[in-house]
């Protein structure tokens, strides 16, 4: 039962020459009488990723940024719902520290503007008695956003709801490891037409899509100073994109992508600070700091790929020497393995065919073998360490499909790391391992597309 004692009918704060509306406040009163402890309890249960299979599961950063006041309190409104997928309004007004009555009238108008519904929850008791209690949930159809990653040999592509749930997905090959610039945008298009057939869509139904690729990416100006999948440099990748696609689309480097994946739907969603280091054809990071990702004033942070281990070292794919990923990668070890091993590219045709000889040649016990992926950890140990000593995260994460080779995160290269790194006394931060397909990245790609779609939406609104 509540405790009339302590309910104060005052104004939130937020806008502080707002009259405070009774009629608002009863039915919070109704709302908070109808719900018992066991109530409550349910309602968390549901929307939580342990919950009910049918409740929603919500997406998006579970913590506030610091700026997170600077968004219109409409939107912060909206977007706790779809981070817990489904929730009660008394629980909105407590984890943004507003009053029940501002939450009952912002909520009405996301309910009229069609962005979100009111939905009946199960009696905890099974008893039909009494009026079931009520949550709030996404109105999944208000938009829709595609997520791309454009990759070296393969494309991929996932089709979202305003709720983040994916609708569809596809996978498709590309021939040719460096494009011309037309011919990259031919093959987004090639894969967002048949995503959309896939599931049954008009390009029509598509708010934006999010496109992440290897590179130096400027994500403010839409500028591609350099990939190694283009032979263009300096490429206004954005605008050719969205003239190709014929929507507005937003791009990202890859890793930061991957990165907004794990913010907004995996191990990140309850993290302040985290780093996510992929390993893949290539080495990329994408760091969380205060529940947001930092990109960096042109574009340039975190390129731990193309921090220098070595001067004068081996020859990177960027024309530099001595960075990261020429000892870490997968075309370095791939150039590794042909000479220790004498492998024949030719003959073994594929790069992920030569990486599956060289692991299963370390697994059978050839030395060889195992020396080039216990250098390569060596190298990654150093790197590792260097994020603890510039960043300080909670938690560190290794993705990408090289994660499946232990030799890269054996117990080995985690005990380099942490003798490497200052001895503070403090325990060392968290290492997750993350072996994630190609469909994970399009999905971080959908995260930027409905980041970048909610804050336009809610800034028109705002204007209107």
């Amino acid at each position: 039962m509540v405790n009339f004692a302590k309910v104060q009918l005052k104004n939130s704060g937020i806008f502080p020459d707002m009259p405070v509306n009774i009629g608002n406040i009863v039915l919070d009163l109704k709302e908070i009488l109808q719900r018992s402890e066991s109530e409550q309890e349910n309602a968390a249960d549901a929307a939580s990723p342990n919950g009910a299979s049918s409740a929603p599961q919500g997406c998006g950063p579970i913590l506030t940024a610091p700026g997170g006041a600077q968004k219109p309190l409409r939107q912060q409104v909206f977007e706790r719902v779809r981070a817990a997928g489904r929730t009660p309004r008394i629980d909105v007004a407590k984890d943004l520290g507003i009053s029940p009555g501002s939450v009952t009238a912002l909520t009405s108008d996301l309910i009229a503007a069609g962005l979100i519904h009111e939905i009946e929850t199960p009696h905890p008791s099974g008893s039909p008695r009494g009026r079931p209690p009520v949550a709030l949930s996404v109105e999944p159809t208000a938009r829709h956003v595609v997520g791309m990653k454009l990759g070296d040999f393969s494309h991929s592509a996932v089709l979202v709801d305003f709720g983040g749930t994916p609708l569809a997905q596809i996978d498709m090959p590309s021939e040719t490891q460096k494009k011309q610039t037309d011919d990259l945008a031919q093959e987004a298009k090639d894969l967002l037409l048949a995503l959309l057939k896939k599931a049954g869509l008009e390009v029509s139904a598509i708010s934006a899509v999010g496109i992440g690729l290897a590179g130096v990416v400027d994500h403010e100006h839409g500028v591609v100073p350099w990939s190694p999948i283009l032979v263009d440099r300096e490429v206004a990748l954005r605008d050719v994109l969205s003239e190709k696609l014929g929507l507005p689309v937003h791009i990202e480097n890859d890793a930061n992508v991957l990165t907004l994946a794990e913010l907004w739907f995996g191990a990140g969603r309850a993290k302040s600070s985290f780093a996510v280091v992929t390993i893949e054809y290539g080495v990329g990071m994408g760091l969380v700091l205060d529940n947001r990702l930092y990109r960096g004033a042109r574009g340039l942070g975190m390129e731990l790929g193309h921090t220098k281990v070595q001067l004068d070292g081996a020859l990177c794919r960027c024309g530099n020497r001595g960075c990261l990923e020429a000892y870490v990668a997968d075309y370095a070890l791939v150039r590794e393995a042909r000479v220790a091993l004498d492998l024949n590219r030719d003959a073994l045709g594929a790069v992920n065919l030569m990486l599956e000889t060289l692991y299963d040649q370390a697994k059978a016990g050839n030395e060889r073998a195992r020396t080039i992926f216990r250098r390569a950890g060596r190298y990654l140990s150093v790197a590792l360490s260097n994020i603890v000593h510039l960043f300080d995260p909670e938690l560190i994460i290794l993705s990408g499909e090289r994660m499946r080779y232990d030799y890269l995160y054996a117990e080995e290269v985690q005990a380099e790391m942490q003798a490497l790194t200052l001895d503070t006394g403090r325990k060392p931060p968290k290492v997750d391992i993350n072996v994630w397909g190609g469909l994970v990245w399009a999905q971080g790609g959908a995260a930027l597309a409905l980041s970048v779609v909610t804050d336009e939406m809610f800034e028109a609104w705002g204007e209107a």
